[in-house]
């Protein structure tokens, strides 16, 4: 079993949470939620650098780091009304594709399994697959759907002469089994890439791709909202991938294939909200963030809050299943809780 602990930087915890051991699930038993770190970027095809990013989303936050934050929009504090702990980063070599990738697959398993939500801090989009590989396993095979925010559809075939990279993972994951691709739903995709040859092997899984010019044409939410529908139907789970630069790069600099004209940062919050908030969500991963190329930590900062973004509304979620009065985004601020 790989050791786990920081790898980049400071050894430290998400905000200030406490620690666990993905070797010892005593120390998660109960967990609602286990951070992990996938410092791996040994798949890029231009900019290295997302290594770094567990180490930067980790500690991009200007309050204190004492394990909370209460949120303004959602009236909860999910880092104390869930159970949220840090496994630290799970030992990546870059220059060993397949041995970090099973490493990587074995920890989030041991915490999908656990019944935790394994949320994974990458690294370079390669980390998906055995990011969501590992979170299905633990559940009936073909009951999982993705939502995949992108500039880029990933699913290319063979890359520089290897099966694994951060241009592959959703056509592996499909062809693994993990993933249905008639329950891959990706959001943000837009640019010169992919060729015609991948565009037609995507259309034959029957993958469903919203392209940027389709998102601003008919409105994100909902796209959103259909996505939702085919997401949930005949699967049980969502595992939620966010390639940070589905984002402008305006608004996400810090990533190793910038593409112009995404998502904006407050769009990516509100859909990440509206995600975790209405659906069941096994598994989630942020990735790319590459702060070699980031500028006054922007793209970590923005990493961060979806991160944040998500255990709110996962623990907002839990309070109104739980009864009392629903969730109001019109609500103002001051007017209760």
């Amino acid at each position: 079993m790989s050791r786990y602990g920081a790898m980049y930087g400071p050894d430290i915890t998400f905000l200030g949470i406490d620690r666990c051991d993905v070797a010892d699930p005593a120390s998660y038993e109960g967990a609602d939620v286990v951070i992990i770190g996938a410092p791996f970027d040994g798949g890029t095809s231009n900019r290295p650098g997302a290594r770094f990013g567990p180490m930067a989303l980790r500690q991009a936050c200007y309050l204190p780091h004492d394990g909370s934050r209460p949120s303004l929009a959602l009236r909860v504090d999910a880092l104390r009304d869930l159970r949220v702990l840090d496994a630290g980063d799970v030992e990546c070599y870059s220059g060993d594709v397949e041995g970090s990738l099973a490493a990587i697959e074995e920890a989030v398993h041991r915490i999908a399994a656990s019944g935790a939500i394994p949320l994974v801090l990458g690294g370079d989009h390669t980390v998906a697959l055995p990011d969501a590989r590992g979170t299905a396993r633990a559940y009936a095979p073909g009951r999982t759907s993705m939502i995949h925010f992108d500039a880029h559809a990933d699913t290319g075939d063979i890359a520089f002469g290897h099966l694994y990279g951060h241009g592959q993972p959703m056509r592996r994951l499909i062809e693994s089994g993990a993933i249905r691709g008639d329950r891959f739903l990706q959001l943000g995709l837009r640019g010169y890439w992919p060729e015609p040859e991948t565009l037609g092997w995507m259309a034959a899984q029957n993958m469903r791709s919203y392209e940027m010019t389709e998102i601003v044409a008919r409105g994100l939410d909902e796209c959103l909202t259909e996505s939702f529908r085919i997401a949930l139907d005949e699967c049980d789970q969502v595992f939620l991938s966010v390639d940070i630069d589905v984002c402008d790069p305006g608004h996400a600099p810090g990533t190793g294939t910038p593409e112009p004209g995404g998502l904006t940062a407050r769009q990516l919050l509100d859909a990440v909200r509206r995600i975790c908030y209405e659906l069941p969500v096994a598994g989630m991963e942020v990735v790319e963030v590459a702060p070699p190329y980031d500028h006054a930590d922007i793209t970590a900062y923005l990493g961060n809050r979806v991160i944040l973004e998500a255990l709110s509304a996962m623990a907002r979620r839990r309070r109104d299943d739980e009864g009392g009065p629903r969730w109001d985004p019109r609500q103002p601020l001051l007017d209760g809780r």
